[in-house]
């Protein structure tokens, strides 16, 4: 599902984003302009077969991560892509599309499952996703998650 923003949302070098499908919140996320594609931290990556079609299974984050408990992820639908690292090693990674959710808009956009483990942030989002109406000032952080926080204090 695409959002339907008229305007473009400036995004600073960092920020937290929610992933709602997936009932993740508040995640640490890294902007970069440089990658094509989003990544999100993953581990104990299996394929499973249930009724004769494959199921990804993996843990999203990792123990040290406030939010992470332990939960399997299951996913149906995913494929299997290639990706050229930071370091110019091409990489053969699973695939997903979920939403993100930035400045009160829903964005759909893929993520690579990758082991992010040794990187500071968990999360990468790539000009895959920034091409649906963002730019980014590298002066600027956190400019969606402050926005979410004013919201919801003026709501209570």
């Amino acid at each position: 599902m695409k959002s339907n923003i008229k305007k473009n949302y400036v995004l600073g070098r960092v920020d937290k984003i929610d992933l709602p499908d997936l009932e993740l919140f508040d995640l640490d996320a890294k902007i970069d302009t440089g990658a094509y594609s989003s990544s999100i931290h993953c581990h104990n990556i299996e394929i499973e077969k249930v009724n004769g079609k494959e199921i990804l299974k993996c843990n999203l984050l990792d123990p040290k991560h406030p939010v992470y408990n332990e939960k399997v992820f299951r996913f149906d639908d995913f494929t299997r892509t290639r990706v050229k690292s930071s370091n110019g090693q091409v990489q053969k990674r699973f695939l997903i599309r979920t939403d993100i959710l930035l400045f009160g808009n829903r964005f759909s956009t893929d993520f690579t499952l990758n082991d992010r483990q040794e990187m500071k942030y968990p999360i990468l989002l790539g000009r895959k996703l920034l091409r649906q109406g963002f730019v980014v000032d590298v002066k600027q952080f956190n400019r969606s998650f402050r926005r979410k926080s004013k919201l919801e204090a003026d709501n209570k």
